[in-house]
């Protein structure tokens, strides 16, 4: 009977001790300010009558550093550039040679890069979303995350973590159209160099700013 019952003690400081998908997010907002991955994605459509669902996986590197730079460069099917140097939201397309750009103060807001390398902290995040554990699953420990504002696309956006280290995104949008974000190998570094979020508009592109 002892031995059970220091067993199950054991269990319950092994389950108390572990952290919650909110306590992994604060942990990483507090201690990763910059870091890079390979990831790979997987956007899957709703279904058409008559069709089954569509699914698009590409692949690339991702890197970040707060406040508010990142940048997802997609390699493979398609060549593809996102990136925030702070100030500027610019989406190249190499296959159109098209550069799109935004003020970034206004296209970040509700988005899942804002949770990825925007927010200072928590409770910075909290004034953007409703946040919430999920239940965990695959050895991860998951974040609700719902925007808070309701007239953009997103409707919501699930976190994962296995401890500190980020593992996934989930993304939902309001047409149902799924994407599942996949990190491997993420270092978390002290800091990145200005040059890894600048971006040279190539010869000949069609430039819009929005």
């Amino acid at each position: 009977m002892k031995y059970w019952i220091a067993a199950a003690a054991l269990a319950g400081l092994s389950s108390w001790a572990q952290a919650d998908g909110l306590q992994s997010l604060e942990q990483f907002l507090r201690n990763s300010q910059a870091g890079e991955a390979s990831f790979t994605q997987t956007v899957t459509s709703p279904a058409k009558e008559g069709q089954a669902p569509r699914v698009k996986t590409s692949s690339g590197s991702f890197a970040f550093q707060r406040p508010g730079k990142f940048k997802f460069l997609y390699k493979k099917p398609f060549e593809q550039t996102i990136v925030a140097d702070g100030t500027t939201l610019t989406l190249f397309d190499a296959d159109l040679n098209q550069v799109t750009q935004r003020q970034q103060s206004k296209a970040l807001g509700q988005t899942p890069a804002a949770l990825l390398a925007s927010a200072a902290s928590l409770q910075a995040l909290k004034s953007e979303f409703d946040l919430a554990n999920a239940p965990d699953a695959d050895g991860q420990q998951w974040v609700l995350a719902t925007p808070k504002g309701k007239d953009g696309q997103l409707k919501n956006v699930k976190v994962g973590f296995k401890g500190d280290e980020l593992t996934a995104l989930e993304i939902e949008d309001g047409f149902g159209q799924r994407s599942v974000v996949r990190f491997v190998g993420l270092k978390t570094l002290p800091s990145l160099p200005s040059s890894a979020f600048e971006f040279s508009i190539p010869s000949g592109a069609e430039v819009i700013r929005q």
